[in-house]
Formats: structure tokens, C-alpha cells, sequence
């Protein structure tokens, strides 16, 4: 038996017995010559059964039956560049797909990345999470560039990397994890209003209709810039005007 026989007998017992959800258990029930394989073949570079590449494999309306059961307990911190460097090594020709995918193929590898790292991290490896953060922080630059209804994430950086770890912290289903980020950010962003540092674009919250540049003047006996309001001067920018 090699791996594409493997996926190929489990995606056709779950077509004939159409579980409610599926693990590792049930792969051993239906299919023990699968369970062998996977066990003994099928490994992290870090020795554990990668589940992982078995159910990324499978047919998308199965990936989404996966159940492990048991949820991911939270674990020692620890630093470990060496367990990054392992799941880096034969990928490291192929980190630019975090910038700049070309095709359906590149995505999966970014996934595959990705994902070897989401699990280094859920053990408790910090090095991972800084590499991961890194990693997936190009991903989503370019998105905010890319996606108008991202914008709104500009000048957000704590909350947006709040959103980034949160979703490592919750990431169970084995699906795309970088779309699990995106959906996530789409979400949590609706709430969020645009973004203005220092911005004299900013609109006067009593007048939507006007905006701080066109209300600033320079104070005559100080010579400091102010905002006119309707009914007097008030502080904006303790900043001389030229």
C-alpha cells in the first residue's frame, strides 16, 4: 500500500458509510491496513502521525468530518528553533508563496507550512508562533493591499495580531488555515472604522461634513496651529506654523 491507495480506500469508505465525523479511531475500525500505513509511514518531522497530511488529502466534503475528539490542551511554553528548522528545511525554496502565490499549487504548500507550524505552536514552541507570525504577516499585508474590505485594518497592528494568534490558538479543522485567517479578518473587521493617525482628513465629530483641514488656523499670539470651532478655538497640534 502507498498513500494514494491509502486516501483513496478511506475517501471510499466514507462514501459507503457516511459518517456524521471520522478520526483516527474510526480510520483504524473500518480500515486497519490504512491505520498501519499511516502510523508507520505517515510522520511529522517531529515523529508524530501527521493526521494533518492524511486529511488534506481526502475530498473536501470529507476533510470538513474530521474529528480528532480530543481537544489540544494548552502546554508548557518552550523555545525551539531546531523543530522550526526541521519543517522549514525542505521548504525554505518555498516561503516566497507567503508573498506572492502563483497558483492553486503554491497555496496548498503555503497551507502545508502553515500548518506544520500552527501544530509546533499548540505544543507551546514560541520559536514557532515568531516565525508563524512572521510567515503568515506577509499573507495578510498583501491581502490588506489587495481586498477593500481589509482596509480597514491599517493602523490596527495589536488587534490584527491579536486576531492572527487567535486563530492559531483555535485552529482544530485541517482544512485551509490561511482561509480560516481571511475569514476570520473579514469578520472581525466589519466592526472596525477607518483608521487616521495625526490625519487631518480625519472628519470633525460634530460635522461629518467637514474635516480637521479645513478648520485648522494659526493662533495669532502663539503662533501654535488650532482647530476653529463654531464657538471658539481649541488645542489640535502643539506644532509651530510655518
Amino acid at each position: 500500500m502507498d498513500f494514494v491507495q491509502a486516501i483513496n480506500t478511506i475517501n471510499s469508505l466514507l462514501l459507503e458509510k457516511q459518517p456524521l465525523y471520522f478520526n483516527s479511531s474510526w480510520i483504524k475500525d473500518n480500515s486497519p491496513d490504512c491505520y498501519r500505513f499511516i502510523h508507520k509511514n505517515i510522520r511529522t518531522h517531529t515523529g508524530a502521525i501527521d493526521w494533518d497530511k492524511v486529511t488534506y488529502a481526502l475530498e473536501w466534503k470529507f476533510q470538513r468530518l474530521w474529528s480528532p475528539g480530543s481537544q489540544i490542551k494548552s502546554k508548557k511554553k518552550y523555545r525551539d528553533g531546531k523543530e522550526v528548522r526541521l519543517i522549514l528545511r525542505r521548504s525554505r525554496k518555498m516561503l516566497y508563496v507567503f508573498v506572492a502565490p502563483q497558483n492553486l499549487e503554491d497555496r496548498r504548500a503555503r497551507d502545508i507550512i502553515s500548518i506544520s507550524l500552527v501544530r509546533l505552536v499548540q505544543k507551546g514552541n514560541l520559536s514557532a508562533e515568531k516565525k508563524l507570525m512572521e510567515l503568515v504577516g506577509f499573507t495578510v499585508n498583501e491581502w490588506i493591499y489587495s481586498y477593500y474590505f481589509l482596509n480597514r485594518w491599517q493602523g490596527y497592528k495589536d488587534e490584527l495580531n491579536a486576531q492572527i494568534k487567535g486563530c492559531i490558538r483555535r485552529y482544530r479543522y485541517t482544512g485551509s488555515f490561511l482561509h480560516y485567517v481571511f475569514r476570520t479578518l473579514e469578520y472581525a473587521g466589519r466592526g472596525l472604522g477607518p483608521f487616521y493617525m495625526y490625519s487631518l482628513d480625519k472628519p470633525i465629530a460634530h460635522d461629518a461634513t467637514k474635516t480637521f483641514s479645513e478648520s485648522v488656523v494659526a493662533d495669532p499670539e502663539t503662533g501654535r496651529a488650532k482647530m476653529y470651532d463654531s464657538n471658539d478655538y481649541v488645542d489640535f497640534l502643539d506644532i509651530p506654523v510655518s
